[in-house]
């Protein structure tokens, strides 16, 4: 069999490794959020600084890294940070809103950007399903929360909006 088409890798160079997506929505975050995409591209810098340069095995890491890199720039140059008079009697992004659903159960949300949202900790992307529900509405308002796990009911209880 001819070996005349296949590519062997020397082992020098690191794995062609696409580019990380980035998402088709405005970039829109909170100050919060502004401030942790540029700690995690100022830690990211750190970890490539100690990178030895010649070190064979830093390369593939250094690739992934590098990557990162890339798009934790193009993610804080379109940017678009929210802030300022926002409707105080009505859900937008950045507000805190506390929901009750058909259960009774009392839970509260933060709407943020795609890059800040962190479910478990009540932090929803304003892409979300739930944000979408919840956008506009005012205190006793009630929105259909359509969910894999079957549609909810959910009454808003309280709106707020943080000062970060």
């Amino acid at each position: 069999m001819s070996r005349a088409h296949v590519r062997e890798s020397d082992g020098d160079a690191p794995e062609d490794l696409p580019e990380l997506p980035l998402s088709r929505h405005p970039n829109y975050v909170t100050p919060r959020g502004l401030a942790l995409l540029q700690a995690r591209l100022g830690a990211l810098e750190a970890d490539i600084a100690r990178l030895a340069p010649e070190a064979v095995d830093h390369r593939q890491r250094r690739a992934a890294l590098d990557r990162e890199r890339r798009w934790l720039v193009a993610r804080i140059a379109s940017a678009q940070p929210v802030g300022g008079p926002r409707p105080a009697d009505r859900v937008a992004f950045g507000a805190r809103v506390t929901v009750i659903d058909e259960q009774g159960a009392t839970t509260r949300y933060r709407i943020v950007g795609e890059d800040e949202a962190e479910p478990e900790a009540g932090l929803i992307s304003w892409t979300s399903p739930l944000a979408r529900a919840l956008i506009g509405l005012a205190v006793g308002d009630v929105a259909t929360w359509r969910r894999p796990a079957g549609d909810c009911d959910i009454e808003v209880q309280a709106i707020a909006f943080p000062d970060d």
